[in-house]
């Protein structure tokens, strides 16, 4: 029987994941290639042949996305596979009509085909879009199973950059670990808030073995979600989180609406800074679309270390970088905080821009008058400490959820800003986490 030769489009994420756990021993189909988007410095690589299975001796190359349709000329191509999350509905179909103009079926894959069966409960946090508060709500969740009394395990959507073979599975249980991995800023963000709060993570790229790995020293599994992507597992509850600065994107945006269909709970975050309408809006559309779902409201509250030092000063403000980039918001949390706390001003960081961090502005222009936390790498950091360094401002603040500090030198004043999530009224996740999961 022929093979069924196919192209899995996607960013060292989700399209590795439907490789190995759909495509990899499947011996009729053909994967002659990836291609890549999104995330900084991915292409030019192979899919390692110590995780292609039997089939793929020689690995598989890693092509930019804009060779695409040449690609499919030159390999006859049959099927292509979209497996990145985050983009807008009209976005995935001009790449469909692309592939389909070029000859090849287009296809995205279900969580039949995808997701993974665990032997433990999984509790997944998903959401609408980036940026609009899984982990202040994942850190509750987690904080809330282990005052149950069980033992927790987050396992986080992937951010394999580095050595793919290396990164199979990642177990963190300190930060000597995020060191001994050489874990880029985005990884650094999403895993130390879990570490402070002495949950163990996991991640990698292949997440049939994170998860064995996983079930054996755990009770709960919690999947901590990445963009708008569904779970890689199979949910026992999953909680899908919505912000209402952005309404409407409920249903705009692949894979969020997937999730807006399958949530058994929704979170309406950041109800203390959203204009009520718009809040209205946002439960009105999850509502019409998913009415058996049970939905939460809930704040994000800012805190600072000294509010004082903000007033009157002309400060920077540093971002969480993916929410800015293919999330599309123009501001977040460090902007709000300047705001509440009387900065004089928020200084616009692009004059200062070098390197990769003035590219990202060129690539993402909607980015507001604020700097995005960018640090894919060595070379990013060095980037971003220099523009952070390089900028006329009395100091600086930073809304990323880890000291910025621990990874760059600053030579100005820094203030950082937290936030956790905080229910209003009722029902509440402890109530609903109780009933489901209480001993």
């Amino acid at each position: 029987m022929q093979r069924i030769k196919t192209i899995i489009m996607g960013a060292a994420g989700r399209d590795f994941h439907n490789f190995n756990v759909f495509f990899r021993d499947n011996e009729a189909y053909d994967v002659v290639a990836f291609t890549a988007t999104q995330i900084p410095n991915i292409e030019g690589r192979k899919y390692p042949k110590e995780l292609c299975g039997n089939l793929y001796p020689n690995g598989i190359d890693i092509y930019p996305e804009n060779e695409l349709e040449n690609l499919i000329k030159k390999f006859n191509v049959d099927q292509v596979v979209f497996a990145y999350s985050d983009v807008p509905h009209e976005y995935v179909m001009h790449k469909a009509s692309l592939v389909l103009a070029a000859g090849a079926d287009f296809r995205l894959m279900g969580t039949h085909s995808t997701q993974i069966k665990s032997n433990k409960p999984v509790v997944a946090v998903c959401a609408v879009r980036t940026g609009s508060g899984k982990s202040q709500t994942t850190r509750m969740v987690s904080k809330i199973m282990i005052e149950m009394g069980y033992k927790v395990a987050a396992i986080r959507h992937p951010m394999p950059y580095g050595d793919l073979v290396k990164q199979r599975v990642q177990r963190y249980a300190s930060y000597a670990d995020l060191d001994k991995n050489e874990c880029t800023i985005e990884e650094r963000e999403e895993y130390e808030p879990h570490l402070d709060n002495g949950v163990i993570v996991f991640a990698g790229v292949d997440y049939a073995d994170i998860l064995a790995q996983a079930e054996k020293e755990v009770d709960i599994i919690l999947w901590d979600g990445g963009n708008n992507d569904f779970s890689f597992y199979v949910p026992d509850l999953l909680i899908v989180v919505a912000d209402p600065h952005r309404p409407g994107h409920e249903t705009r945006y692949h894979p969020g609406e997937t999730n807006v269909n399958m949530a058994d709970v929704f979170v309406i975050n950041k109800v203390d800074t959203a204009n009520s309408e718009n809040v209205i809006r946002v439960r009105e559309t999850i509502s019409s679309l998913n009415p058996e779902a049970v939905i939460i409201e809930a704040a994000s509250p800012l805190f600072v270390d000294d509010p004082d030092m903000i007033k009157g000063k002309r400060v920077l403000v540093v971002e969480d970088g993916p929410t800015l980039t293919h999330g599309e918001m123009a501001y977040g949390a460090g902007w709000v905080a300047a705001r509440r706390f009387g900065a004089a001003e928020i200084v616009d960081p692009r004059p200062f821009a070098v390197g990769s961090i003035a590219r990202t502005y060129e690539k993402y222009p909607g980015t507001g008058p604020i700097l995005p936390a960018m640090g894919y790498g060595d070379a990013m950091i060095a980037d971003l400490e220099k523009t952070i360094n390089q900028a006329d401002v009395d100091m600086v603040i930073s809304a990323t959820p880890i000291d910025l500090t621990r990874i760059i030198k600053v030579n100005k004043p820094m203030q950082r800003v937290r936030y956790e999530l905080q229910e209003i009224g009722q029902p509440t996740l402890r109530d609903i986490l109780k009933k489901k999961f209480d001993k």
